[in-house]
């Protein structure tokens, strides 16, 4: 690494990639990188001295090969004009999966890997152990609400990552500890088909050195391979579990949670919601398992502001609520659901969906369309694309068959603002991984213009 004095990125937006550039940044290297459009992520960075452009431009690659690194995220085609410059221009060109390899090797690592849950686990999991005292670098999927940033820095020789199944990414890990949050059907454009993508976990598993925790029901795969780690098991009727739930109906929830050490009594969730209590719990239980004390652990869980876009709530007067959320998983859809309606029960939801990816869309439309059905009422916007082309005959359709609801919709994004400022809103949920994203700050802002009690 001490050879390369520039560190370039293509895809320096992505919130992976923006977390790594951070810590390039801090280490001293000077690092600057290409996106396709402005974000608040990009917009951060450049505030932060890291140059940021948006045109596919070789010519902004630091012209010097021998002293730069390249780095890229799979979700760039391999066809795309800087990647395909700096391959053939003499640069090492790596993947993010590879540079957070080279980061954590020598450290102490705990990493979060799943399905989903991953980023709001990893991230409290960091926040236990920063409030504990012992510290932590910690790379996070999301931008923590506690701290700002998607990077925590620490010299306690500790690093926390967020595990990523994507392209297979989590297996160049060799973490200490590890929590499996999920391992449901998505990802199925890189794995073969579920056996593939339980055997990528396993071995994950394998690569684990120290202690293993999963979620309940999921311990069979881990047990039956040859797996050197301790395997523990966390949720309803695991090691670590949680019990005595009680929410006060106005989003504060109370609960103890029970660990093979003991119980850890009049725990508050920072964050409401059953989804909340879950990470919480696989959270504690790789922190305790680390060493951890539990005064920490129930401090820490007690003063976690969650993380943006994870049951986020943008907006909560009585009578009206707003809640943006990251999922883009039939699982996540319905988990999610459900917790609003544990915290707020007996209200209206209004959900607006953005479905991310087509062939994510393709091969699950019909549990899309059984997630959405939860709600009370449905908008549905086109598919975003990401990385793909279209797929002929999958849109957003398919998902629209297949919701049994009566209130339904299918609308541009430029139609939702006019949508939502016609409705009497009790609760509203935005969810999708695409440029939903941009939509929060204007919907947020026309809420509070439209309900906030006037001064």
């Amino acid at each position: 690494m001490n050879t390369y004095s520039n560190i370039y990125f293509i895809g320096i937006g992505g919130i992976g990639m923006s977390a790594l550039a951070r810590w390039y940044h801090h280490e001293g290297f000077c690092v600057s990188g290409y996106d396709r459009t402005p974000s608040p992520v990009t917009m951060a960075l450049e505030s932060e001295g890291i140059a940021v452009h948006f045109e596919d431009n070789a010519s902004m690659i630091p012209p010097t090969p021998e002293d730069t690194l390249v780095i890229y995220t799979p979700a760039i085609p391999s066809d795309m004009g800087e990647l395909t410059y700096a391959r053939s221009a003499g640069y090492r060109t790596i993947k993010r999966s590879e540079a957070l390899e080279e980061i954590t090797a020598g450290h102490r690592c705990l990493a979060v890997s799943g399905t989903h849950g991953k980023t709001t686990t990893s991230t409290m999991l960091a926040h236990i152990l920063t409030v504990s005292g012992e510290g932590c670098t910690a790379f996070l999927g999301g931008i923590s609400r506690n701290y700002g940033t998607n990077l925590l820095l620490s010299d306690s020789g500790i690093m926390v990552a967020e595990a990523d199944e994507y392209d297979r990414s989590f297996l160049r890990l060799h973490p200490e500890g590890a929590v499996v949050t999920a391992m449901d059907a998505d990802h199925m454009d890189i794995y073969r088909d579920m056996d593939d993508l339980r055997d990528a976990f396993v071995q994950f598993g394998r690569q684990t050195s120290g202690f293993l925790v999963v979620r309940k029901g999921l311990e069979d795969y881990f047990r039956k391979a040859d797996i050197r780690a301790r395997i523990f098991t966390y949720g309803e009727g695991g090691d670590f579990h949680a019990s005595d739930i009680v929410s006060d109906g106005q989003g504060k929830m109370f609960f103890t949670l029970n660990t093979p050490f003991g119980s850890l009594e009049h725990c508050h969730a920072g964050v409401p919601g059953k989804v909340y209590i879950e990470n919480a719990t696989a959270a504690a239980a790789i922190a305790m398992l680390h060493g951890t004390p539990a005064d920490s652990i129930r401090e820490g869980i007690a003063s976690f502001r969650g993380v943006a876009r994870r049951f986020d709530i943008r907006f909560n007067v009585p009578g009206h609520t707003y809640i943006d959320d990251y999922a883009h998983h039939p699982a996540e859809l319905a988990a999610t659901i459900a917790s609003i309606r544990q915290v707020w029960p007996g209200r209206k939801i209004l959900g607006i969906f953005q479905p991310h990816l087509f062939t994510r869309t393709r091969d699950l439309y019909r549990e899309f369309g059984e997630s959405l059905s939860a709600l009370d009422s449905l908008i549905l916007l086109p598919i975003y694309p990401a990385r793909e082309e279209p797929i002929p005959g999958v849109s957003s359709s398919l998902i629209y068959s297949c919701c049994t609801l009566q209130d339904k919709r299918i609308m541009q994004k430029k139609e939702i603002l006019e949508e939502i400022a016609s409705r009497d809103i009790d609760i509203l949920a935005t969810f999708g991984a695409g440029d939903i994203d941009r939509m929060v700050m204007p919907i947020e802002n026309l809420l509070k213009e439209k309900y906030s009690p006037a001064c």
